[in-house]
């Protein structure tokens, strides 16, 4: 019997854990990496040398035979692929071009260049780590990290004294503030010195909370971008914090069509020719203003389970295929379980508020009445969960994945599922008006950045 070909899979967890694990038939996957959200697997994080660990695993595939390397990892995982598919000649990314875009700074000075009507207007925080805040700098401004994800530290400020009071840090957090980029810095400044460094923050123009923001997935392949979907957020009111994403997208096909446009010429601007990316963004339907939030080189894999239940196309398949040398869009389809879909994604504000994970009877229960259902955990405690509510503002502790006939059934099984599982339902009237109700706040007006070559 014919072993099945080998394939490297870096930081794979949650959604990637499910989402490669259709491929386990097909292929041998040989895992790597560690998971940055839970204990111990974290405590990996001590010495952690981004280019050993890239040498480390190309070696491993060169043994193996692996026929490519893949990651959807945002920190860590979609440039250690792309180091480790240099070394071993596979289909990949370039790491300078994955550099550039995690870049964040990088990454306006790159948009200005080529898509300056999607860009906001931004400038460093001249500032180091828990360092005094320069004064004379307009407010309100959003503040966020030149590297990180899932919005940590990532926040509108008002006034000085709220910036000074957000930038304070720890021991403890500055250890794992500088242990979380410090990986990255060693490559950029390797690969793409003329970005800076990346140990610091980005000051942005704040947007009105009530636009609508979207996140646009596609793929590049032999120089073309192809667009997989767009999936629409909804906040929980008054915050910045996802409540949940649906798709389809009510954006109209005009404007996602702008956005793969802006895409297609940001992509091209940093060399990232090949694999997955996803582009978030903000269109204001009143003024038409569409404008980038940031442009990932990777796939958004929580949302891969969204395309699977509508489309019946399956990315983390589409994503191995890439990472092979063959075509995503040879890739046959399955029969589509939905016609809408959602992420739903549970919060506390408070610590006071988290509820405890669902016990077996519960998510028993669920799966029973909701056999479509996939639950993500995330519980936590102690130093993790206070870090939680002071970087993010909230705690998640929980996602489910749900699909329906239309958008009313969704909203009924969600809040059965809920209800099951001893959550609050991430719906209602007050969170179906965040994107009309809430007021703009006033722009600042930033000193025209310098923008530097790319």
């Amino acid at each position: 019997m014919l072993s099945k070909p080998r394939l490297g899979t870096l930081f794979s967890y949650d959604w990637d854990a499910t989402g490669f694990a259709r491929a386990a038939p097909h292929y041998t996957l040989d895992g790597a990496g560690f998971d940055l959200f839970s204990f111990p697997s974290n405590a990996h994080l001590v010495g952690f040398d981004l280019e050993r660990f890239a040498r480390a695993q190309a070696e491993r595939g060169r043994r193996a035979g692996w026929r490519g390397v893949v990651s959807h990892h945002e920190q860590f995982g979609a440039l250690a692929a792309a180091l480790v598919a240099e070394r071993l000649k596979l289909p990949g990314a370039r790491p300078e071009a994955i550099v550039a875009a995690q870049h964040k700074l990088h990454a306006r000075r790159v948009l200005q260049q080529v898509a300056p009507e999607a860009n906001l207007r931004f400038a460093p925080l001249e500032a180091d780590y828990g360092g005094p805040i320069p004064l004379g700098l307009a407010y309100p401004t959003y503040v966020k990290p030149v590297k990180a994800a899932f919005s940590v530290l990532a926040r509108c400020v008002r006034s000085h004294a709220e910036l000074h009071t957000h930038t304070r840090f720890g021991a403890r957090e500055l250890w794992v503030i500088r242990r979380l980029v410090e990986p990255f810095e060693r490559i950029a400044r390797a690969r793409l010195p003329a970005a800076g460094s990346a140990h610091r923050l980005l000051l942005e123009e704040p947007l009105p909370p009530h636009w609508p923001q979207h996140n646009l997935d596609g793929y590049v392949t032999d120089g073309q971008v192809h667009l997989l979907g767009v999936v629409d957020a909804v906040m929980y009111p008054g915050t910045q914090a996802f409540m949940r994403w649906e798709y389809p997208s009510r954006a109209a096909d005009a404007v996602q069509q702008r956005a793969l446009d802006v895409a297609r010429r940001f992509l091209a601007a940093i060399g990232y020719s090949h694999g997955f990316f996803n582009l978030e963004f903000m269109h204001d339907p009143a003024s038409d203003r569409l404008v980038v939030i940031e442009c990932n080189p990777r796939l958004a894999s929580q949302f891969a389970d969204l395309y699977l239940r509508v489309l019946g196309v399956d990315a983390h398949a589409m994503s191995i295929a890439l990472a092979t040398g063959g075509d995503p869009q040879a890739l046959p389809c399955v029969e589509p379980t939905a016609a809408v879909a959602a992420s739903l994604v549970y919060r506390a504000f408070h610590s006071q508020q988290v509820p405890p994970m669902p016990g077996r009877a519960q998510q028993a229960a669920l799966a029973h009445a909701c056999q479509d259902a996939l639950l993500l955990c995330f519980p936590k405690q102690g130093h993790g969960l206070e870090r939680d509510f002071k970087w993010t503002g909230s705690h998640r502790y929980g996602i489910l994945h749900l699909g329906a006939a239309d958008r009313t059934q969704l909203r009924a099984r969600a809040e059965q599922a809920s209800a099951l599982i001893g959550w609050p339902a991430p719906y209602g009237d007050a969170s179906e008006a965040v994107h009309t109700s809430s007021p703009p706040l006033p722009q600042p007006h930033f000193n025209a950045p310098t923008i530097a070559p790319t």
